[in-house]
């Protein structure tokens, strides 16, 4: 039986409780990379945080169809792969596999389908053709523009007024545009990566890419619409308005943005010097980073700082050293059994319940860490051991539990210590060392 879930929706402010447009299924789209270099430690909460939702969504009984996006074509793009002298698409095969290959190191799984922009720009058009014909488009000499004062419900999801917006919007090139809120949609230009359109050679509007890939894949409204806080406006606003134009509806039913990562107070940035790449964190560094972003509530800024992620590597370790070494002794007694702690499961399962409270769950781990510290209860310990083991794969925190090819040492460890062969135990203790059990 599906359980009852809470989500704060961003559209709305409040927590709601969540209902599936579809029974027992749920579609997700979350906004993913604009691939022209490595991701930094900022783009991989995100990528955390919705894996979890996914995972939580399964685990409580629903099917997830989860895509995020690839942006392959962009101003951005095009500059880094001049710059390095090679074509577009070599730039972004480049770095969509480094992305992949820095999602998986993160512990989170591949999104069901991650849909390249450039795989849909014949739909992009046609879109946009649509647009203009119901009036709410419109060409100038520089491309093609959306009508933002068409849309009343423009700003409901970013709270922004349009007053604000209009004392807001920086000076345009284009002084065709009827109004300095309407955005690009359709970009005219000849210089690098371009397509044919009834308006001239170019290439879509950023906001216009997701809002066709959405329309395209889930031919519908969906579920929930995710990613981080900075893209609640201008894109995700545009997103919305596309879709109250074109489709009559607001696209997603919840909106979900997590809260950014900052470094020591400041906003990460090339010309700060500041930024972090995932890439560059050693393997235990990003299980910890993980373990770190879901210490937080994703609607929680974090302000990052080497030492935050010292702490978290050690209390990585220390975990995965208890847990090892519980299972190595309960393994060499045959003290196994299958039997969970229904009252920490139910804890843990309430806090996921309530929007997500990933950093609820991580005080119950340690908590339960403390008790697997204290008792000398086998079936006690056998009980939280199985806990963890079923916990950690919801929120997808990989402890290498694999104790498999070590009983052997173990046995020979406690055999030589009870015989006072303490030299012999050593030599036994030290390998156990080295493999992280002690």
């Amino acid at each position: 039986m599906i359980k009852a879930l809470q989500i704060y929706n961003t559209l709305t402010k409040s927590l709601e409780t969540f209902e599936p447009i579809h029974q027992g299924s749920v579609s997700m789209y979350v906004c993913g990379p604009t691939v022209y270099g490595d991701i930094h430690i900022g783009n991989a909460r995100p990528v955390i945080f919705f894996d979890v939702v996914k995972r939580v969504l399964e685990e409580i009984g629903y099917h997830v169809n989860y895509v995020s996006n690839i942006t392959d074509v962009d101003d951005k793009i095009i500059e880094k792969a001049k710059s390095e002298g090679i074509s577009e698409a070599q730039l972004t095969t480049q770095y969509i596999e480094a992305f992949q290959t820095m999602v998986k190191a993160l512990g989170s799984d591949l999104p069901d389908m991650m849909p390249k922009a450039t795989d849909y720009i014949s739909q992009m058009i046609h879109y946009i053709t649509t647009l203009i014909d119901m009036g709410y488009a419109y060409e100038t000499e520089q491309g093609v523009y959306f009508r933002v004062n068409r849309i009343n419900a423009y700003g409901e999801l970013s709270k922004q007024k349009r007053e604000a917006l209009e004392q807001a919007v920086r000076i345009d090139l284009d002084q065709e545009k009827e109004h300095p809120n309407d955005f690009s949609i359709w970009k005219k230009t000849t210089d690098g990566l371009n397509y044919h359109s009834p308006w001239g050679e170019g290439r879509p509007g950023w906001h216009t890419e997701c809002a066709v890939m959405n329309h395209e894949i889930f031919e519908g409204m969906i579920d929930i619409h995710g990613g981080g806080s900075d893209l609640m406006f201008p894109h995700h606003e545009n997103e919305r308005a596309q879709a109250l134009a074109h489709d009559q509806h607001g696209l997603a039913t919840y909106w979900m943005h997590n809260a950014r990562l900052d470094i020591e107070n400041q906003k990460m940035s090339k010309s700060l010097g500041n930024i972090i790449y995932v890439k560059d964190l050693s393997d235990l560094q990003k299980q910890a980073f993980r373990l770190l972003i879901l210490a937080h509530h994703y609607r929680q800024p974090i302000q990052y700082s080497s030492q935050l992620l010292e702490q978290y590597e050690k209390n990585y370790q220390t975990l995965l050293k208890k847990l090892r070494m519980t299972k190595l002794e309960l393994t060499a007694s045959n003290e196994m059994h299958k039997t969970l702690d229904a009252s920490y499961q139910k804890r843990i399962i309430d806090a996921l319940l309530q929007d997500f409270h990933t950093a609820q769950v991580v005080t119950i781990i340690f908590e339960m860490q403390k008790t697997l510290n204290k008792t000398q209860d086998t079936k006690e310990k056998a009980t939280l051991l199985n806990t963890f083991e079923w916990l950690l794969p919801i929120i997808g925190l990989n402890l290498d539990l694999n104790i498999s090819d070590d009983v052997k040492t173990y046995l020979s460890w406690q055999e030589a210590r009870n015989s006072q062969k303490y030299r012999e135990a050593d030599i036994y203790r030290n390998e156990l060392m080295e493999k992280g059990y002690i």
